[in-house]
């Protein structure tokens, strides 16, 4: 089974650009799964549409590029809305010093509101930083934080931080965007990540591989700029088995071992 650890499937340009998402998990059910993430309350039921399909995991939440339009009453409706869905998790959410305008004080705050609700209700919690990772580390070690852990989603952080993460239960996912083997930093970090950790995502339609890497082509019809097609999922485990001297078949049990078990799914039982 491949496993997409991270991905906005509910994204309206998918459809625009001709690509049906739910005809495309249909044709794949039962070989695949993914973790659909919301950015904002306006998505949330986009998602949960999404999540009817089987292998197919919501996560509802902010993101901190859209905390600033965030409505009253926002953290009351994301607990109903998990409480309504025992299978879903919180994100995505984070920080993010890198968007123009930043205020990373709310963002820590809005940050510590999904942590909470995340650990209160033991649900997987997907994290985005850019930029401010000992921010980061330190917000996440005071936590709360879920028991069964949490997923730095494209990490891109400092290798000597590793360690302190894996002691706190983070995840790590390889995306898409890493297969440019100009990203030596990011890929020698990878390299070093503990097997059981270890997850890959898209990001789809964000964070496409480089153009002469994809093989899964999708425009954005509103301006031509490329969409990552979920697809190329193929693409970010063929480079991660290299860089690690794995075979993909091997990495692909391993990563799907892992995300089950992350989201308590059949694995965690084995």
């Amino acid at each position: 089974m491949r496993c997409d650890a991270h991905t906005h499937l509910q994204d309206p340009r998918f459809a625009a650009a001709g690509f049906d998402v739910p005809a495309w998990l249909r044709e794949r059910s039962g070989a695949y799964a993914c973790a659909v993430n919301a950015t904002d309350e306006a998505d949330w039921d986009a998602v949960a549409r999404l999540a009817e399909h089987p292998g197919v995991h919501p996560v509802y939440g902010l993101h901190p590029w859209k905390i600033a339009g965030r409505r009253r009453g926002w953290e009351e409706r994301l607990c109903l809305r998990l409480e309504g869905d025992p299978s879903a998790g919180v994100g995505e959410t984070g920080l993010d010093r890198w968007i123009e305008g930043h205020d990373l004080d709310d963002q820590l705050g809005v940050f510590r509101v999904h942590m909470k609700i995340a650990a209160e209700l033991n649900r997987p919690l997907t994290v985005h930083c850019l930029r401010a990772w000992g921010a980061m580390r330190d917000c996440l070690a005071a936590g709360p934080l879920p028991e069964r852990g949490f997923l730095l989603h494209a990490y891109g952080g400092p290798a000597e931080m590793l360690g302190s993460f894996v002691d706190m239960g983070a995840y790590f996912s390889f995306s898409t965007y890493f297969t440019d083997p100009r990203r030596h930093r990011v890929r020698d970090t990878f390299a070093h990540i503990p097997a059981e950790r270890l997850l890959v995502e898209t990001d789809a339609p964000a964070m496409p591989p480089p153009p002469r890497l994809n093989r899964n082509h999708l425009d954005d019809p509103e301006d031509g700029s490329p969409l990552n097609h979920p697809a190329n999922l193929a693409l970010a485990l063929a480079a991660l088995a290299e860089i690690r001297s794995e075979t993909v078949a091997a990495l692909e049990q391993r990563t799907a071992e892992n995300f089950l078990r992350w989201w308590g799914g059949p694995a965690a039982d084995d």
